[in-house]
């Protein structure tokens, strides 16, 4: 029975599995932003955890409103990502 509760909650979700990664891969970006920005690490993982925990509220309520918009999301998020990878290369390259 837990089985198929676990699988019916994966398959509901299914379409924010990629959210959920390059999200995670965002915090990762911001945090070798702030290393190469030399902001304190005991900040910067307060701060961290606090936007994990509103970008897990946000998820957990907001994603029934969401759902229709999936690909839009989903297409920003991507987009976000990339251009703050591409800023914090530059960056540690010192070219910005």
């Amino acid at each position: 029975m837990a089985e198929n509760s676990l699988k019916g909650f994966l398959d509901e979700y299914k379409s924010f599995w990629g959210l959920l990664i390059f999200g995670n891969i965002e915090n990762l970006i911001l945090a070798s932003q702030g290393a190469i920005a030399h902001v304190d690490p005991v900040v910067l993982s307060i701060l961290s955890l606090i936007l994990v925990v509103i970008w897990f509220l946000i998820g957990t309520f907001g994603t029934r409103i969401a759902i229709k918009y999936e690909n839009v999301i989903e297409f920003i998020g991507g987009l976000a990502i990339f251009i703050l990878g591409l800023q914090s290369m530059l960056e540690a390259l010192g070219i910005l």
